[in-house]
This record gives structure tokens, sequence and C-alpha cells, in this order.
């Protein structure tokens, strides 16, 4: 199995497909660290080396956990971490910072969390309304100037608010849900970062899971986060069924499996829109990333698109609860 890399931005090359670790804790239920800590070492032992975290992710334990890979494999990851989220995707949010001193001190904990000395690919997890941008950005640049982060890159943010960031330091990458029931960031977002020459790496690229067909409400656990999801809602899981009917369909005639459809479908998107692609696709199993990399070897037809655009329009619940939280929220 060989992943292709990408350019993600000049001078940053990155796996194809990178591993989103936030599923590696608390977020949809328990697991423990031996089990997670081997499913990180296969990623990269097949060539998955975009490793993505954040220190909202069990309260700092996914970014501990990702130390432990660091120890021996530093040089074999792009690392991707995120702040600026107060609370946890379990739990609930309490808030968000993007002030200069915060990020100052975000950015201190996380590397004493990662025991490394630079972070290379540092986001923005949410935008701080009552910051201006600017600040923040510029507080992040200073990390950059200092040594302890390499990339900059923001998480759901606006076509304007991403405009704005570049103004003020190049940023590599925007991070934001993006996916064949997920398509709001290709009004603007997606279209700004082509023209600006930036990245895009879209998270929940498999719609937390509900896109592969394994998922059912009644698969959810108490403390699953999908609970405070709309589209989670059974009701809406009912409708949506008939959105993986669909890609079952297109798995079928592309003799893939419906995961690597989906992962197929953002690269056909990436190469649409004329910017690089690197889904982040998380899961607990070894074996889920064998399939999830595989996908990078699946051509889509245009017959194929045309089914899966279909089945996009007939999606049932937002993608948040709160659109303010997306950049879906405050786009124009």
């Amino acid at each position: 199995m060989t992943i292709p890399r990408i350019e993600l931005t000049p001078g940053f090359s990155v796996s194809a497909q990178g591993f989103g670790g936030m599923a590696l804790t608390d977020v949809y239920g328990g697991l423990p660290s031996d089990e997670a800590l081997a499913t990180l070492n296969h990623a990269v032992d097949i060539g998955v080396t975009l490793i993505d975290t954040a220190d909202v992710y069990g309260a700092g334990s996914n970014e501990e956990l990702i130390a432990r890979l660091l120890r021996d494999r530093r040089d074999e990851v792009e690392l991707a971490t995120k702040f600026g989220i107060i609370g946890s995707p379990a739990q609930g949010y309490s808030g968000v910072r993007g002030d200069a001193a915060y990020v100052r001190e975000a950015a201190e904990a996380s590397l004493g969390r990662l025991g490394t000395e630079v972070i290379d690919l540092y986001y923005l997890h949410r935008r701080d309304t009552s910051v201006p941008l600017e600040e923040t950005v510029g507080a992040m640049a200073d990390l950059v100037a200092a040594g302890k982060v390499r990339h900059l890159g923001l998480s759901e943010v606006t076509a304007d608010e991403l405009q704005a960031a570049c103004a003020v330091h190049p940023i590599a990458a925007v991070q934001s849900e993006w996916s064949i029931w997920s398509r709001d960031v290709e009004a603007a977002v997606v279209p700004a970062a082509a023209r600006l020459g930036v990245g895009f790496v879209p998270y929940s690229p498999l719609g937390r899971g509900f896109l592969t067909g394994t998922v059912q409400a009644a698969s959810l656990g108490d403390g699953d986060f999908r609970h405070r999801v709309p589209r989670f809602d059974p009701e809406a899981m009912t409708a949506n069924a008939a959105v993986v009917e669909a890609i079952q369909g297109v798995a079928a005639d592309a003799g893939a499996t419906a995961a690597q459809v989906a992962l197929a479908w953002l690269a056909a998107q990436g190469q649409r829109f004329g910017l690089p692609v690197v889904p982040i696709p998380g899961t607990r199993k070894p074996q889920r990333i064998d399939e999830n990399a595989d996908a990078t070897a699946v051509v889509l037809t245009e017959a194929h698109l045309d089914v899966l655009a279909g089945a996009a329009a007939q999606v049932v619940g937002d993608r948040s609860a709160d659109r303010g939280w997306v950049s879906q929220g405050r786009e124009a």
C-alpha cells in the first residue's frame, strides 16, 4: 500500500490522507490507551503521516496519547493540533478564546503535553468573535517567528475571515467539516481557499461514521457526542438512510466500500475546485485505516458523482446544533 503525498501549501507536503485523533478519546465512548496507540502506529506504518489532534480532545489526554507515538516516530509525522475551544466534545463547550495571551498559553501547554519542541500545523479551532481576528493570527504568527510552530491553520472560518487572516500571515490550511452530506463550505470557503492558495483539510469526511452505513441510532452510547448533532436525531437518521443507500449503490458499481466512495468523492471535489484536499478520517480500528487508505486509488465517474450530488440534496438536519459554531452560520 502506497499513500501519495500532497503539497498542502508550498514547502509543506503531507500524506494525501491524514488521521483524525478525536475518535481515540472519549468522544464516542472509551478506548484503552494501548489500543489507541496501536491504531496510531498502524496509521504511520502504512504511510499516513498527517496526525491531527486538539487540546480540547479528552481535555488534553489526546495530545498526551499522541506524545507516546512521537517519542519514537516524531520524524515520520506531520503534527497538527488546535486551540481556542474551552470545554470538551464529550462534556460540552463553554466558550472560545483567541486573545494573544491565550494563544501563547495554549501553545506552550500543547507543546508540553505533546512532548515536542515544534508543532508542524497549528490551527485556531474556532474564531473568538470578541477578539479581532488580526490579533489572534498575529499572535500565532509570533509562534512561527519563535520556531514553536511551522505553519498556521484555521478551522471553521468564513471566506472573509480567511481573507483577513491571510493578510496577516500565510495560512497553510483550512479545516472544516466537508463531506457528501456537508457541502455548505463549497459556497464560499472552498473557492476562497483555492483563490488564496490555501489547502483544505476536511474533518468528519465519513459523516461521523454515518456515511459508511455502520451507524444506527441504537448503536450510539449514552455519552456519544453525536446525540447533540441534529442529523443524528433518530428521525433524521431514518430519513438520511437514503443518502447511505445511494453511496452504497455507487460503491457496488465502483468495486469499493461506502467509506472509500466518500473519501474518493472529496478527492474529486478537490480537482473540481482546484485545491489540495487532505481528509482526516478517524477510526479506532487498524483495518479501517487500511480500508480508508485504499480510497486513494478509487476513481469515481461523472455518473457516480451525479448520483452522490442527488443524495446530498436530500440530507435532513443541520451538521451543528448551533450554526454560529461553524462557518455555515456566519457566512453573509
